[in-house]
């Protein structure tokens, strides 16, 4: 144990951390030449058709006798919860900071997840080859957060692999090895088993694959596992570590990281979370402790400290085009579940609709992963409702408060007293000349402003306290656009405040189509239902008859758009004559596109409902 080292890197959204992690396989030898390609940790096809890191990703590498743990991780504040799974699972933390960008907004979410489970923080500068690096006021600014000193931060570059080595020795010098036991010191009986799970993925050969970190004792081939939250049981299928592929091996020892193929087929028996022990070490330590009198359900085997629940910042139901396709869909959302530990799911109906599942995710970017992997991995395309937070509403002449999950949910305004919101609290980091369009920008909200910060004469940190549905939408996309990239942002739930708010129908050809209500404040309420009607109609497909597109409140119509109809040309084979001939035809055309009206259906396409929302 004394030469293991676990460590991750923790950076804000492309800083370089799989780019730096390709080089430290390469340098240390884990990956050969032949068979390297660039972000290799990144494995989704999602993952590099957007340039980012969605899962994270641990690898074992070897270098001068010692072994190090790796778990590459997401930089998206959408993907945080990643970032606190890892951190629990090692020591150390390679907190990455762009020597071009320099300190963004989820460096220093990072930076404080890392703190929290009081860790090892390596600073370290990445893009140093680029002209326009400006290593020197990039490590002023990391004094400035971190309170180190300049020589203790190193330069490297991901691309060239410069500092790379000097990198690799840092992290077995300053990082601390694991602290577990394979023995008791004193009897030198085997240490009871201890894995945290910190991952896990579906294998429909295998079952689930738990990835853990082994605390205290040892799990071989032969044993038999017991998870102590869920009580599951089962034999040991494979063992083995990260090299990145799986690597199968004899036995997983204290302070390894690696995967156990449980043989679980049902997601719900291992949870991220779990504590793993084996059963034989189970059932007479807690034999033992029933002979002793003690309410302590585990026996004398404590359960290691797991991961506070993910509480979704936003929800959206989907739900399959085909009613038949409602247990598949199931089977496929259990399934990312597992993989995904901050997506949650549970049945919901609606008249419209049918049977599906409402669904809480962490953010829109985190919402579109998710429908984009259920359309490559399953080839399901749900229908989808317009993404919304949980709001409370108070009943009038009763003490009763309700959780509203979806604007179709909302109560008739007579039963209304009152709207309560979630708020976030926003950082926002950007260079000083963009202070004004990000300001700009802020009034277009109902965020509050707090304070600024100066984080040196050219960087500013604003933090605002604003509505989640405001930020959560489409918020980091125009803040990008009005700082021409460069600004960041993170932010955390604080509470709930009251709020006037109306619910917004959309119907399309005189049906009330639910997957496009929202609740928004009735300030707003007129401009965002022109907005909403008029997208519509460039969005949705034309029709052999004319189609209108309203937004109402209740019973009040106020706004609507006519989405015209396809035209064909009914007189194309006449040739001369008189023109009653033609208007014969055209009246004749102009009645059938009018009983089409009355009866006609309009067909949505699932892509339609995600567009609606981008501004």
């Amino acid at each position: 144990m004394e030469n293991i080292r676990n460590f991750c890197i923790i950076a804000h959204i492309d800083h370089g951390k799989s780019t730096l992690s390709d080089r430290l396989l390469e340098v240390t030898g884990t990956i050969e030449k032949r068979e390297m390609k660039e972000q290799l940790l990144d494995t989704m096809d999602l993952e590099r058709e957007r340039g980012i890191t969605i899962k994270m990703t641990p690898v074992q590498m070897r270098y001068q006798n010692y072994t190090l743990n790796l778990i590459d991780t997401p930089g998206h504040v959408d993907f945080a919860y990643e970032v606190s799974r890892s951190l629990a699972a090692v020591e150390g933390a390679v907190l990455l900071v762009d020597a071009t960008q320099g300190v963004q907004a989820q460096t220093l979410t990072n930076l404080y997840f890392a703190l929290e489970q009081d860790l090892e923080i390596i600073p370290v500068l990445n893009k140093i080859d680029l002209p326009n690096a400006d290593v020197e006021k990039v490590k002023k600014e990391v004094v400035h957060i971190l309170g180190c000193r300049e020589d203790e931060i190193l330069a490297v570059s991901g691309k060239t692999g410069a500092g790379v080595e000097e990198l690799l020795e840092e992290i077995i010098k300053k990082v601390p090895a694991p602290k577990g036991k394979i023995k008791d010191y004193e009897t030198g009986e085997p240490e009871p088993l201890r894995a945290l799970i910190f991952d896990s993925v579906y294998d429909s050969y295998k079952g689930v694959l738990a990835y853990v970190r082994i605390v205290d004792g040892e799990i071989t081939k032969k044993d038999n596992l017991h998870m102590l939250m869920t009580k599951g049981e089962s034999n040991v299928v494979e063992l083995g570590h990260f090299a990145p592929k799986y690597v199968p091996c004899d036995k997983l020892s204290a302070g390894d990281i690696g995967y156990i193929a449980t043989g679980f087929k049902s997601v719900k028996e291992c949870k991220v979370g779990d504590t793993i022990t084996l059963v034989k070490t189970h059932k007479s330590k807690v034999e033992n402790k029933k002979s002793k009198v003690d309410n302590n359900p585990y026996g004398d085997i404590n359960p290691l400290p797991g991961y506070a629940e993910v509480q979704p910042m936003v929800y959206a139901s989907f739900y399959p085009v085909d009613g038949g396709e409602y247990n598949v869909m199931r089977d496929a959302l259990d399934k990312l579940t597992l993989n995904d530990g901050a997506f949650t799911f549970e049945p919901e109906s609606n008249q419209a609709l049918g049977r599906g599942f409402r669904c809480g995710f962490l953010g829109l970017l985190h919402l579109e992963i998710i429908q984009a992997r259920l359309d490559r991995e399953f080839g399901l395309q749900p229908t989808i409702t317009t993404p919304s937070v949980v709001y409370r509403v108070h009943k009038s002449g009763t003490d009763e408060i309700v959780d509203i999950y979806s604007p179709t949910e909302l109560p008739d305004a007579s039963q209304i007293s009152m709207i309560e919101e979630p708020y976030v609290k926003l950082e926002i980091i950007t260079p000083a000349k963009y202070l004004g369009s990000v300001m700009e920008l802020m009034g277009t909200t109902r965020a509050e402003y707090k304070s600024t910060d100066y984080i040196d004469s050219e960087r500013v940190q604003l933090v605002f306290e604003a509505p989640s549905m405001e930020v959560i939408v489409d918020f980091h996309d125009q803040l990008k656009s009005v700082s021409s990239g460069y600004a960041s942002m993170s932010y955390e739930p604080i509470d709930y405040r009251t709020s006037d708010l109306v619910r917004i129908d959309i119907l399309v050809a005189g049906d009330r189509v639910d997957a496009f209500s929202r609740i928004i404040p009735r300030e707003k309420a007129m401009s965002e239902g022109k907005i909403i009607v008029n997208k519509l109609k460039d969005i949705l497909p034309r029709q052999n008859f004319a189609v209108a597109i309203q937004a109402a409140i209740g019973a009040k119509i106020i706004a609507r758009a006519t989405l015209s109809a396809f035209r064909k040309d009914v007189t194309a084979g006449l040739y001369g004559g008189d023109i009653t001939r033609k208007r014969k035809l055209l009246e004749k055309q102009k009645k059938g596109k009018k009983r089409m009206a009355q009866g006609g259906k309009v067909e949505i396409p699932a892509e339609a409902f995600l567009k609606v929302l981008r501004k």
